[in-house]
């Protein structure tokens, strides 16, 4: 009876068929799940089979992605060892299922089993498993070779679909990354034009009239220099105090754009500079030695450490004080301005623009932000800037 089940099935084509047809399915835009359902139906039919199965998985963990009938989700965990001696096993029957996958074998003690494990550039990345009643016909080495072939061709198509989930998880890793790259140097755009907005309302509405006033109390002192040369030596006494302001308020622009401090004599002193005119008491610290680097780097860390001090003396409260610390490693520099006040939770709320501001300054050099804070314990914010040596 079973000789002529068998038969009878392979009228309905051959392992061979199975081969051939699969891997014309793989050139065809199908879902895999469906194509692997397809798969396990056909070897059923073809192998005369009582049921057909694929499973999938890696890192040990396989799962049961599809099967003719329809048995249901199941998972096998396989240690490091069974792993290995089933990713180099040939196919196999039921005393080695046993022995190595016995989860396969529960409730189906009295079956005849045949698994072929797919594997790939000598990695597991599932099983084909097929079942017989046990009184049924045994399976033949034309069984066992088509198994093979099949979970052959089956790892090749297995490890494709892993290498274009892989590159579709890293195109849309890119486009987010491209599109925040985007939003970032909007912002930085936006960012500059305030900036120059502002150092044109700083230039007419303070420097340009310190000199306008100069310019006219110089000619009023030459007036009086004739009619009244006390009242013009008073005036003139005026006129020194009102020129120390006027290159007092030319530093503060200057101190705004590009400390002259920095260009001179580093991002240490530089900073140092800042700090002491900084909101929140502060010093500075190198872990290393820092050296000299590119404008736009250390105009970089030096803006990225000046907001977060003015972050920390909007928010830390009342008595805080603060530390920024510098050091250099192989390929980048590094910075931390850690504060000991009322610190805050990161992660339900967004962040401002202090914090925005200095991700995009970091963000333009390929750096990167990190911010440790919780309530109570002060806050960290950490830079990084590569060096691109």
């Amino acid at each position: 009876m079973a000789t002529a089940n068998r038969l009878l099935a392979n009228e309905h084509g051959s392992a061979d068929e199975v081969l051939r047809a699969f891997g014309s399915r793989l050139a065809t835009p199908i879902p895999f799940d469906e194509l692997l359902l397809e798969l396990a139906e056909s070897l059923r039919r073809t192998l005369a089979v009582s049921s057909a199965e694929v499973w999938t998985g890696s890192g040990g963990l396989l799962k049961r992605a599809a099967s003719d009938p329809d048995l249901g989700p199941a998972s096998v965990i396989l240690s490091r060892r069974e792993e290995s001696v089933v990713t180099r096993a040939p196919v196999s029957g039921a005393a080695w299922v046993s022995a190595w996958l016995p989860e396969l074998v529960l409730g189906r003690e009295r079956a005849t089993l045949r698994a072929a494990p797919i594997t790939h550039s000598g990695e597991l990345l599932g099983l084909i498993v097929v079942e017989r009643a046990g009184d049924g016909e045994p399976f033949s080495a034309d069984d066992d070779r088509a198994l093979a072939a099949l979970a052959r061709q089956l790892g090749l198509a297995l490890n494709n679909v892993r290498l274009g989930s892989a590159l579709q998880a890293s195109l849309d890793e890119l486009r987010r990354q491209a599109e925040e790259l985007r939003e970032s140097r909007a912002r930085v755009v936006a960012a500059a034009d305030a900036e120059r907005r502002r150092i044109e309302r700083d230039l007419h509405d303070g420097a340009q009239q310190h000199l306008i006033a100069l310019a006219v109390n110089l000619r009023l002192a030459r007036q009086l220099s004739r009619s009244d040369p006390t009242a013009a030596q008073a005036l003139l006494d005026d006129l020194t105090n009102d020129v120390k302001d006027a290159l007092d308020r030319f530093r503060e622009l200057a101190h705004g754009i590009y400390p002259p401090i920095l260009e001179d004599r580093g991002l240490a002193d530089g900073l140092r500079a800042a700090a002491a005119r900084g909101p929140i008491r502060a010093r500075v610290e190198t872990v290393s030695a820092i050296e000299r680097h590119s404008p736009d780097v250390e105009a970089t860390v030096y803006f990225c450490c000046l907001e977060a001090l003015q972050n920390a003396g909007k928010h830390a409260g009342e008595g805080a004080h603060a530390t920024v610390r510098l050091w250099e490693d192989a390929d980048s520099i590094r910075f931390e301005v850690t504060d000991d006040g009322n610190g805050f939770d990161p992660s339900p709320r967004p962040r401002g623009a202090g914090l925005t501001n200095i991700e995009d300054r970091l963000g333009a050099l390929g750096g990167r932000l990190n911010v440790r804070s919780s309530q109570g314990e002060g806050t960290t914010i950490a830079g990084v800037v590569p060096l691109g040596r």
